[in-house]
């Protein structure tokens, strides 16, 4: 059996989750109603892409990112039929989510996501601060939905939701650059008891 090295996934997984993260915020700002284009990147890019890179996570041995891109690729898939699954009639008459089930919805994620952020703690800096913000995502739009969602409080939460996506996206990029030129290009804050393990 010859030696080849296995590709990083994550950087995929985290770019898919941060161009869609911050897609999806720029609607929840108010720049633009949700449409077939955010619709659209929740189920290829937000989804199938994650999911694919969990699987490969799991061929690199790694439980934590099986774990991370799998879920929040099902995530993206579950919200997106969340919402079309109301006016499909090959489901019948399914009722759409009012906002008590979808601050339950989001309220879920946050815990799940809060709990994942421990296992992040002997990683690195950045990917701390995208689980710490997608949390305090989830639960801004779990509060959105029980706030009968209001257009100021959707402005805060877009805006918290454009920095996470974004710090996903520099840390997507920070690994790919950082592996390509075979050092520390762009800063992702590396734990020092992580570079010991």
């Amino acid at each position: 059996m010859s030696d080849y090295k296995l590709a990083n996934p994550a950087p995929l997984g985290l770019l898919a989750f941060g161009v869609s993260t911050v897609i999806l915020n720029l609607h929840n700002e108010g720049l633009f109603a949700l449409n077939s284009m955010v619709l659209a990147m929740g189920i290829a890019f937000g989804g199938l892409a994650q999911i694919i890179v969990g699987i490969m996570e799991y061929r690199r041995g790694n439980t934590f990112g099986t774990v991370a891109f799998a879920s929040y690729g099902f995530f993206w898939w579950s919200l997106v039929l969340t919402l079309l699954m109301p006016g499909m009639s090959f489901f019948g008459a399914v009722a759409p989510a009012n906002s008590i089930a979808m601050a339950a919805y989001f309220i879920m994620w946050g815990i799940f996501t809060f709990a994942l952020f421990f296992g992040t703690l002997k990683t690195n800096r950045a990917l701390q601060f995208v689980f710490m913000s997608l949390a305090i995502l989830f639960f801004l739009l779990a509060a959105k939905e029980l706030l009968g969602n209001p257009v100021w409080f959707g402005v805060i939460t877009g805006i918290e939701g454009i920095m996470c996506g974004a710090s996903a996206i520099y840390l997507g990029v920070a690994e790919v650059i950082n592996e390509a030129n075979n050092k520390d290009i762009l800063p992702i804050g590396v734990v020092k008891n992580a570079e010991n393990n």
